[in-house]
């Protein structure tokens, strides 16, 4: 047991679970401790396979969402000549996505270790913090994104689409202080689970009884899916519906538009729904159990879902291409420099080896 990290069990109620299941109650005992309060009673799922999964499936998760994140902020930062309000919204959710990638190795690492985190209190409460805030900020400003193209094809004359760029930067800031206002709790609260030797750290955890520090985590998973998921719905159905019925001079540039927010809208049902659901089952089943082997089938899949609202922000990149001509273009340039270095390349290779064996038959 590591006491130095501030808990200790003083009961477990292991015999009506299954042996990778159990019921911990926790208490503060470091002193200075900034807790409170008690946990309360906590089941901890810990079964093998789920961790021998989830490791390699963050680190590939982790490789390609990187890679294309840090070519979009490239594009974004170098390649971008005209700024729009649609593209300072995705400017903001490849930052947001860029640093959930970030923090995805420390989580494959706590996985290969079998569920146990070794760097300390205050950085697990970072990375969950990081995670939980920038995962709402990708889903946010996605649904800027859709809004925003809404707006110009449904109400071109709107006074919205002539606001300037000053007043977007200011929503999008205002966007961020209600994100991290929502999430700042995984900062001041507590996030261990002892499991025999190992130290778990986890936001969804499944405790008995209603405390807001478990409770709150739920709550705002869910909504931050089925909220955003019925605008991006509503703005897709009304564009398609707008196209159906009006004639459009520029159908090519709304056709992008359209096939945008429907690619918004697909990334929402896939990466999002699943976990959604999985966690509305756990409550489902809380409000009907008290005992542990009960939460372990939905509790378990959620660990499994988790992972694809990662694969979220591997996806985004993606989507950019649909949301302006200019990033295929640019993508369809690089490319091309790259093909006509390599050729060159290759060029230069066979005129050296066609010299060195003139050279050599000369001799």
């Amino acid at each position: 047991m590591r006491a130095g990290y501030g808990f200790t069990v003083l009961s477990r109620l292991s015999t009506r679970c299954p042996n990778h299941i159990k019921i911990f109650r926790y208490l503060p005992m470091m002193e200075n401790s900034s807790a409170t309060s008690s946990r309360g009673e906590c089941c901890v799922f810990s079964t093998p396979i789920l961790a021998h999964v989830m490791a390699p499936v963050l680190i590939v998760e982790f490789l390609l969402g990187f890679v294309s994140n840090m070519l979009a902020l490239w594009m974004f930062s170098f390649h971008t000549e005209a700024w729009k309000s649609h593209s300072i919204y995705l400017a903001h959710l490849t930052v947001s996505d860029a640093v959930v990638m970030l923090c995805l190795p420390f989580r494959a690492a706590y996985y290969v270790r079998g569920w146990d985190w070794i760097y300390g209190d205050a950085f697990c409460r970072f990375v969950l913090f990081m995670l939980a805030t920038c995962r709402a900020a990708g889903i946010v400003f996605l649904t800027a994104v859709a809004v925003d193209r809404y707006f110009k094809i449904i109400h071109p004359q709107c006074r919205i689409n002539r606001v300037g760029l000053r007043f977007i930067n200011g929503i999008c800031c205002g966007l961020w202080v209600f994100i991290v206002a929502m999430n700042v709790y995984l900062l001041t609260g507590n996030h261990f689970l002892y499991q025999g030797a190992n130290l778990q750290c986890e936001t969804f955890t499944v405790c008995m009884g209603f405390t807001l520090l478990h409770t709150w985590p739920d709550i705002f998973f869910v909504l931050q899916f089925v909220i955003p998921a019925a605008i991006v719905c509503f703005c897709t159905c009304s564009i398609i519906a707008h196209l159906r019925t009006n004639a459009v001079n520029n159908r090519s540039r709304i056709s992008r538009a359209v096939y945008f927010v429907m690619t918004v809208a697909l990334v929402f049902i896939t990466c999002f729904l699943p976990s959604a659901v999985s966690r509305m089952a756990v409550w489902v089943l809380k409000a009907r159990y008290d005992r542990c082997s009960h939460f372990q089938g939905a509790s378990v899949a959620f660990y499994y879902l988790i992972s694809l609202t990662y694969f979220n922000s591997v996806l985004n990149p993606a989507l950019y291409y649909f949301s302006s001509p200019a990033f295929d273009g640019t993508i369809h340039k690089l490319f091309c420099k790259l093909c006509r270095k390599e050729a060159v390349r290759t060029q230069e290779t066979q005129n050296n080896t066609g010299n060195a064996t003139g050279a050599e038959g000369g001799n």
